[in-house]
């Protein structure tokens, strides 16, 4: 089988604003999602679909692609998504789905599916390439979003990313001298994109305030010393924390912890960034959190 992959990713700033057009910084993670494609000319027009998450099958679907119809599944939500999606690369692509052959099409997610890495980006991204369409128009169709996880996961690269007044994005290196300081926890509460963003969408925000993101982020990307690095995290978190009326991850779960400490994508769950600091593993095991990751184990440099 062929194969084509594309990388997670991990928002550094601009979360929630990203949908009104504040510059993001984003960059890749190591893991990500692979998609393993063959086709069969045996005159069927069936998809045998398998989705593994890290190397074990958890779906299985089979679908007749001239009737849209699932024959066979052992999870029909799952299987109505990936029906959906497969018809919007039909449409928009000029050769898959045309005719009467047979696709085994195969995906793998290399990291755990709670960790929040874009298993929906990479899933777009990957079909994308495979069916020689644009991954934004396809994952406008069928989910929606920013687009900022689309472009890290095409790029496999760090990006600066805007969604408005039309997407746009460039590739950069993102490489800090003080990486190997920063370290990233998983919580282990998966949050809910759609749920945050909801939330957010219901607050006026002003354009300037949307602009004191972009800024942040620019500044950022001229840091050069972690003190700068880390009191530019905390004034992110403490914009978001006072737009959105709730408190921050740092006063809800660590207001001991002697560093700053970072959402990163939507408020609430998924992964933090933080800094290295005298016995950091131990202070986030007792406190439940034991995934705790370097620079060098999470991101794709």
């Amino acid at each position: 089988m062929n194969a084509i992959f594309s990388p997670g990713k991990l928002m550094l700033t601009s979360e929630y604003f990203a949908i009104d057009g504040a510059l993001v910084l984003a960059v890749p993670t190591r893991l990500g999602q692979e998609f393993f494609f063959e086709e069969t000319d045996d005159n069927r027009s069936l998809i045998i679909w398998e989705a593994y998450h890290q190397d074990i099958l958890w779906l299985k679907t089979v679908i007749n692609y001239k009737i849209w119809q699932i024959l066979e599944t052992n999870i029909p939500s799952s299987a109505e998504f990936i029906t959906k999606t497969l018809k919007n690369v039909q449409q928009l692509s000029r050769t898959k789905f045309k005719t009467n052959l047979t696709y085994h099409l195969k995906t793998n997610l290399q990291f755990p599916a709670d960790y929040g890495l874009g298993s929906s980006s990479t899933l777009m991204t990957n079909l994308a390439e495979w069916a020689g369409i644009d991954p934004f128009h396809l994952n406008t169709i069928s989910l929606g979003g920013s687009g900022y996880d689309i472009a890290v996961a095409k790029e496999k690269s760090a990006v600066l990313f805007q969604s408005k007044p039309e997407i746009k994005y460039e590739k950069v290196r993102f490489n800090p001298s003080f990486k190997n300081e920063l370290i990233f926890i998983h919580l282990n509460q998966k949050q809910d994109s759609r749920e945050g963003i909801s939330f957010y969408k219901s607050k006026k925000k002003s354009p300037e305030l949307v602009n004191e993101f972009s800024e942040i982020t620019k500044k950022i990307m001229l840091c050069d010393e972690l003190e700068n690095f880390s009191e530019l995290m905390m004034i992110h978190e403490r914009k978001i924390a006072d737009f959105l009326e709730i408190l921050t991850v740092k006063e809800r779960l660590f207001s001991d912890c002697p560093s700053f400490v970072k959402s990163l994508g939507a408020w609430g769950g998924d992964f933090v960034m933080s800094a290295k600091f005298g016995d950091y593993k131990d202070y986030f095991w007792e406190k439940g959190f034991p995934a705790v990751f370097e620079w060098s184990e999470i991101i794709s440099s």
